[in-house]
């Protein structure tokens, strides 16, 4: 990535999409179904930043992460309850809705002759529930959670979609919106893009460069397909 013109220059064969937040304006909805499975199965509250700082990891991980936060302790199938109340509860109240500017930026990177990949924590059936048909025939590989053992933080997810792609790290740029999927694409060694749709921008930090939207990206990003490295 350079500078030129008081844009930053990105050089890459492929964008790699993660879904809610980036595509999918949805993180609201996974919160209130955690919430109601929090407060159903053991009568406790936890907070929006608990799930969204979360994001993108496999819904175990996240449960014994903001257990041991808590200190709160736990027979082994309460995880097993929680993740079934939340697996009820989000399709129930979800409403399909994206962030702004997120299909017209895909269709764009599409027109140019980009390979595109969507990597999601996200299980493949309530993928497709969230997405079209069109939506997803819109990306060249679609990694979802049932597709990888380590989910996000692990770099396992970014480095199966390489895989697919049939590119080298340096060959690709991620769009993520949380600091766990930043985490994966960074140690897959994947330059990243950050999207500040759902959390601020101190908690980004570790991505290459940071935007409040899409208009953001458009207005100080310009991409070039890059050779084959």
């Amino acid at each position: 990535m350079s500078s030129a013109c008081g844009k930053i220059i990105i050089e890459t064969m492929a964008v790699i999409f993660d879904m809610d937040g980036v595509i999918t304006d949805t993180m609201p909805y996974h919160f209130k179904a955690w919430e109601k499975a929090f407060s159903e199965v053991l009568g406790y509250r936890i907070r929006e930043k608990d799930i969204y700082l979360r994001e993108g990891s496999k819904g175990a991980f996240a449960l014994e992460e903001i257990f041991k936060e808590y200190g709160w302790s736990h027979q082994p199938d309460i995880l097993n309850q929680l993740l079934m109340k939340k697996e009820e509860v989000f399709p129930q109240i979800v409403k399909i809705e994206f962030i702004k500017g997120s299909l017209e930026f895909l269709s764009s990177i599409k027109a140019q002759g980009f390979q595109t990949a969507l990597v999601t924590g996200t299980s493949l059936p309530e993928l497709k529930k969230m997405l079209s048909h069109d939506i997803q025939s819109s990306f060249n590989v679609i990694l979802t959670g049932s597709d990888v053992v380590h989910g996000k933080p692990n770099p396992e997810p970014y480095l199966t979609a390489l895989k697919k792609l049939k590119l080298n790290s340096s060959d690709a740029v991620v769009l993520e919106n949380a600091p766990l999927g930043i985490k994966s694409a960074k140690a897959a060694g994947l330059r990243c893009l950050a999207l500040s749709t759902s959390l601020s921008r101190e908690y980004l930090h570790e991505a290459d460069f940071i935007f409040k939207s899409y208009d953001d990206i458009n207005q100080h990003v310009q991409f070039f397909k890059a050779k084959r490295t």
